[in-house]
């Protein structure tokens, strides 16, 4: 068991946010936990069952999607130099 199966889309919040990208394209596209709620019959899945759902939707390529949900901490650069 991991992450994506522990965590289904009741649990998120609205403003959340997932990324998804495609293995066969590259082909990146952002999801919200609003977008993935508002989807009737569908509250009650895994993110992993999303994840295996998912298709990619960049014309012709129709390839598997990976899941991630990044950091919900701000990122900061290298704060430093040569001394």
């Amino acid at each position: 068991m991991n992450w994506k199966t522990n965590i289904q889309i009741l649990d998120l919040e609205p403003g959340d946010r997932l990324e998804l990208t495609c293995r066969k394209c590259g082909t990146l596209r952002w999801l919200t936990g609003e977008e993935l709620q508002s989807r009737k019959g569908k509250e009650r899945l895994s993110l992993g069952e999303v994840e295996r759902r998912a298709k990619c939707r960049q014309r012709g390529c129709g390839g598997a999607m990976r899941l991630a949900m990044p950091a919900p901490q701000d990122t900061a650069g290298f704060v430093g130099g040569i001394a």
